[in-house]
Parts: C-alpha cells; structure tokens; sequence
C-alpha cells in the first residue's frame, strides 16, 4: 500500500468516525445493564422492553404517528399540485412565486417556529394536533416541491399532447400519463416528508399543546433529567426507523433516474 493510499484511507476513517461514532456509542449503550451511560456492565434488552411499559412514551408515539401521517398525506396532495401548476402553467411573477417556494427550506426553524406561533395565537386556535399538522405541513411542502420538480424537469410534454390528441381530458391525462410518471418522486417525497415530521423538534416544540407531546419532544423532557439507557433505547428505534425510511426513498429516487 503506497502512502497516498495509506492517509487517503486514514483520513476517510477519521471523517467517517467523526460522523458516526457517537451514534454507535448511542447504539450500544441502549443495550447496556447499567443506568451509568459511562460504565458498561453487561448486555441486556430490558431497557426496549422498559420503554412498551411507559405511557408518555407510548402516547408521545401515538401522536407522532398520526401527525407524520396527516402532515405527509396533506403535503403531498398540496405539493403535486405546487409543482404540477408551476411546471406546467406560465404566468406574471412565476419566478418570484418560485423563488419564494425554497425560502422554507433556508429558513431558521426557531423562526418558523415563532412565527407560526404567533399565526396560531392570532387566529386564536388552540395549540394541539392540529397546529402541529398545519405546521409540519408548512415545512414539508416545499421538500415536497423539490423532488417532484426534480423528476418533472425531465418530463416529455409530447406524451400529455398525444393522450389529449387521442381525446382525454386533462384530468384524464393527469391521472392515466403525468400521475403514473411521476409516481416515484411522489413516493420519494412523501418518505421525506415523513421522515423530517418524525424527526422534528423545534417547530413542534413551539406549536404543540398539553397532551400533544411528540416523541422527540418527549426525548427533550426525559434528558432534562439525565441521559438513561432507556432514552438511548428509544433514541435506537427512531434512528432505526429514520434509516429505513431514507434508504427506501434514495432507492426510490435512484430508480426515478
């Protein structure tokens, strides 16, 4: 082995160990026997099977799930029709309204989170699942956007144009040509969405009422008080579950390609 090849591959090791090291700590200390993160005195599953038994966690499960599923269901509806419109109509201030659409994704989400906040306070709603809905979907939709312009960008028109000169509809069209093309990216985005609803923190927690707690809201509460195996046990299964989803949306969007 020369030395290039030798510090190249140090070096990747060096980032690679940055990246994921503390994670694989996280991982294995989630199976610890002892309450001492630092000490480790033997393996156990006691701690996954602790977590089946606390009724904030479960609850704070229950609400994440059905918030990432309305947030992801409503971001994807709104978002085809974003996108769709936006490719396929030309009108005065598209490109302003284009531009606009990334601001969210560039946007601070302390002042996202304010803002909507402040929004909900003026329109007097009472803070709780809904607000949560209303805000993942605020911050869903333009990632949304993103990946289903991405796949429109090298959509043939002259395929819409020969099923209407066959005499379809537009609606016709939409549902039987452009919905099936594009149904990789729509797939693809709506993992996406899901994924950053489940992993959110901030927005929710300015936006999430009594008795609407998230599951990384309850993560939040529960290291205020000392980081426990349990809390890494659980900390386990989102990334687990966060993988998973991200994997199979990079093979969804590799297929698109």
């Amino acid at each position: 082995m020369t030395l290039s090849k030798l510090a190249a591959r140090t070096y990747g090791a060096l980032i690679y160990g940055f990246l994921y090291l503390p994670i694989l700590i996280l991982v294995i200390f989630s199976f610890n026997d002892s309450k001492l993160n630092a000490v480790w005195t033997g393996f156990t599953f006691k701690w996954y099977g602790s977590l089946w038994q606390n009724a904030n966690v479960l609850h704070a499960a229950k609400i994440t799930l059905i918030v990432a599923f309305a947030s992801t269901l409503l971001s994807v509806i709104f978002g085809i029709l974003v996108a769709v419109g936006m490719y396929r109509y030309k009108f005065k201030g598209k490109s302003v309204l284009d531009g606009m659409l990334n601001v969210p994704l560039v946007l601070p989400e302390i002042v996202m989170g304010i803002s909507l906040l402040a929004f909900f306070s003026m329109m007097k709603l009472p803070l709780g699942i809904a607000t949560l809905i209303i805000a993942h979907v605020t911050f869903s939709i333009p990632y949304v956007i993103v990946v289903i312009r991405a796949r429109l960008q090298g959509f043939d028109k002259s395929v819409e144009e020969a099923a209407m000169d066959l005499g379809a509809n537009e609606w016709k069209t939409f549902r039987l040509i452009t919905l099936p093309i594009i149904q990789p990216a729509i797939i693809a985005s709506a993992l996406l969405a899901f994924t950053i609803s489940i992993d959110d923190v901030i927005v929710s927690f300015f936006v999430a009422g009594p008795g609407s707690t998230t599951l990384p809201l309850q993560i939040f509460s529960m290291v205020r008080f000392g980081v426990t195996p349990e809390i890494n046990a659980l900390s386990t299964i989102m990334l687990a579950a966060t993988l998973f989803v991200v994997i199979l949306s990079e093979l969804l969007q590799k297929k698109q390609t």
